[in-house]
């Protein structure tokens, strides 16, 4: 969740809100409200959990940007989330898999994560935006406010960061 909220934090609040804040804050509402949530499946509790995070993380930017409140943008998040997710989620698995499969895959992505939340915040963006987002170099650029040469340093940094933190771990 963490990693997700990162990637969709707006840049320009970033320095007013936190994102394991917004996390935590989502975790503790699906606590809350655990006794209501009728899903049995993993992937629906997933998404559950992802409709609590896009709700407080629309309602905390509009909190900082009230006057500059775009409800068709809180609604792109939302969406933007479920995609993300999904592609993530869609690297990752097959359509068939036994419980050790998806074990292993799960595993997979913690490693993934965990080497994402490793990388400076450039880098880690930028690679979030590209991978996970699939968007073009320049509109990357747009939003990290830099020139497209320097997003593709960024990526060619951050992956080769990603490929040696993971590879480190599958020597350990």
């Amino acid at each position: 969740m963490l990693l997700l909220a990162r990637i969709k934090l707006d840049r320009r609040v970033r320095g007013k809100l936190d994102a394991s804040d917004v996390v935590q804050q989502s975790l503790l509402e699906a606590h809350q409200a655990m006794e209501s949530f009728r899903g049995d499946d993993t992937a629906v509790q997933a998404a559950w959990l992802r409709q609590i995070l896009a709700r407080n993380l629309a309602n905390a930017v509009r909190d900082l940007t009230r006057a500059k409140r775009d409800v068709r943008k809180e609604r792109a998040l939302r969406a933007d989330l479920d995609t993300s997710a999904s592609q993530l989620e869609g690297l990752l698995a097959a359509d068939e898999s036994s419980p050790s499969q998806k074990m292993e895959r799960y595993e997979r992505a913690l490693r993934l994560a965990e080497a994402l939340a490793q990388l400076p915040e450039s880098q880690r963006d930028a690679v979030a935006l590209r991978h996970f987002q699939g968007l073009p170099l320049a509109e990357i650029a747009g939003q990290l406010d830099c020139t497209t040469a320097a997003v593709t340093g960024l990526l060619q940094r951050g992956l080769k960061n990603l490929r040696q933190s993971l590879a480190e771990w599958e020597d350990s």
